[in-house]
């Protein structure tokens, strides 16, 4: 049986996130997720590695981000807190992180490295913990929007590759698995610097952990909602 054991969003892309007890999936992602980022003087955002869109701004990781009703809030190390709607937000922002930043609200273009929606199951993260017994795997390593509890043997997803997942109304299509880049040795909260996830991910499966969806059929999900996979979304008959 599947269960869903944690709902995550990032409301500003590359901060930490907060977790929900009910998120909405639309066909954009979940509600709210990475709506917001942190722009620099360049006009790119800020992320844990450099591509075309992005750049790496260092303690990012440091900043939390929650929202407070559609509002963005970013929590500092010193557990100080600032809307995103106060006007001193990006002079704070610049200080904290040392170079001349913004926070803009996403337009034409998603925020998203990849995929709407980010999964984990409990399988994969466990088949991690058996190659690393000493490390602590925790799901926030890998910024996901959905931990399923899958109770399976540990293993990686492979087999979830081109499913449909039903959980509650929503119904989305597994896309591709995640690949991953530096950002999950990345110490944040109380979890300390860890290369070894990175290496071991790489050596043992192809720098591949996790899975990108799509959102087929827009609905509320919730903690504790059961899902189910099938071939094809439109196989499923009724909501669990």
């Amino acid at each position: 049986m599947l269960r869903v054991q944690s709902l995550w969003r990032y409301p500003v892309k590359s901060l930490r996130g907060e977790t929900c007890e009910a998120v909405t999936l639309e066909k954009r992602g979940v509600g709210g997720d990475r709506l917001f980022a942190v722009c620099d003087s360049d006009g790119k955002f800020g992320s844990g590695n450099s591509t075309r869109r992005f750049r790496r701004i260092d303690r990012l990781f440091e900043l939390g981000s929650e929202y407070e009703d559609d509002v963005p809030v970013v929590r500092f190390p010193d557990g100080g807190t600032m809307r995103g709607d106060d006007p001193n937000i990006h002079k704070a922002l610049s200080g904290f992180l040392g170079q001349t930043v913004t926070l803009a609200r996403e337009e034409a273009i998603p925020y998203f490295d990849a995929g709407p929606v980010h999964i984990i199951t409990t399988s994969a993260l466990a088949w991690l913990q058996d190659r690393l017994p000493d490390r602590q795997i925790d799901p926030r390593r890998f910024r996901p929007n959905i931990v399923i509890d899958d109770v399976r043997d540990p293993t990686p997803d492979d087999e979830w590759l081109g499913q449909a997942v039903a959980i509650g109304a929503a119904r989305l299509r597994i896309l591709e698995p995640t690949e991953r880049c530096v950002t999950v040795t990345s110490a944040q909260a109380e979890l300390e610097q860890a290369p070894d996830v990175l290496r071991t991910i790489t050596q043992e499966a192809g720098l591949l952990f996790g899975l990108y969806a799509e959102v087929v059929v827009p609905g509320d999900i919730k903690r504790g909602d059961l899902a189910a996979l099938c071939d094809d979304w439109r196989g499923f008959s009724s909501i669990l």
